[in-house]
């Protein structure tokens, strides 16, 4: 992180960093209304009244920001330079935490502290939030939780979960989603196919020729009139009465 700058020096490059992320954006008087934007302003205010020991009015911007806003930044937390957080809906920065310069923020980034049972043991004046290096990406509902460090440029994906240290460049994504055919859905039949008679593909089996230590099926009758089949089963008599 750089050393800190002018205050309206700052404020104009939040200003000049939204705009040049977000493309919904087609001017810098379209910017200032940016949830985001806003956001960041209140803390920058709140933290440097937070720092010459104004505590009350700090939390107070503080608390108005989060009520306009959505996003919660504790006036104790470190923003560097150019940090966009984009739509800011249900952002949560501690106290201590620290975000370097650069750095992307998407909707529903927690970087928070581990919990008070395990933050209550710590020394007075402990680090519980994360560090932030400069560059990084945090996606949508990502959670970094504790005084853990993230390098520079590293990137942690939507949904991802963090507990403890990343290095530079790091890439971090959560499980993908497990995709399953709706219930009752039918196979897709290759083309020229056609549609299978439901008549054949139950395991009723009208004339279908016996499996070897099974008796045949009579016409019309259904599954409860012979053993029940094994899947291995209905298929090889599917495939030998040609309906595969």
């Amino acid at each position: 992180m750089t050393e800190e700058t002018g205050l309206l020096r700052t404020l104009a490059e939040d200003l000049s960093v939204v705009v040049a992320r977000d493309p919904s954006l087609t001017s810098r008087r379209e910017a200032l209304g940016h949830t985001g934007l806003s956001a960041v302003w209140a803390h920058r205010v709140s933290h440097r009244l937070y720092g010459r020991g104004m505590r009350t009015a700090a939390r107070t911007i503080a608390r108005i920001s989060r009520r306009r806003t959505g996003v919660e930044i504790h006036p104790g937390a470190v923003l560097g330079r150019r940090v966009f957080i984009d739509h800011g809906a249900s952002v949560v920065i501690g106290q201590t935490a620290v975000v370097g310069d650069d750095v992307t923020i998407y909707q529903q980034v927690t970087l928070g502290a581990v919990g008070w049972w395990a933050d209550n043991h710590r020394p007075p004046g402990a680090r519980r939030h994360p560090v932030v290096g400069d560059g990084v990406i945090l996606g949508a509902n990502a959670t970094v939780l504790g005084p853990v460090t993230i390098g520079d440029h590293a990137l942690v994906g939507a949904m991802a979960t963090v507990t403890e240290d990343l290095p530079p460049g790091a890439r971090v994504y959560a499980a993908r989603s497990v995709i399953r055919p709706a219930p009752g859905s039918r196979a897709v039949l290759p083309p020229g196919a056609g549609p299978v008679p439901a008549a054949r593909t139950s395991a009723a089996g009208l004339g279908v020729p016996p499996v070897a230590g099974r008796p045949a099926g009579p016409v019309g009758a259904s599954v409860g009139d012979r053993p029940p089949l094994s899947v291995s089963d209905a298929v090889r008599e599917l495939a030998s009465a040609g309906s595969w």
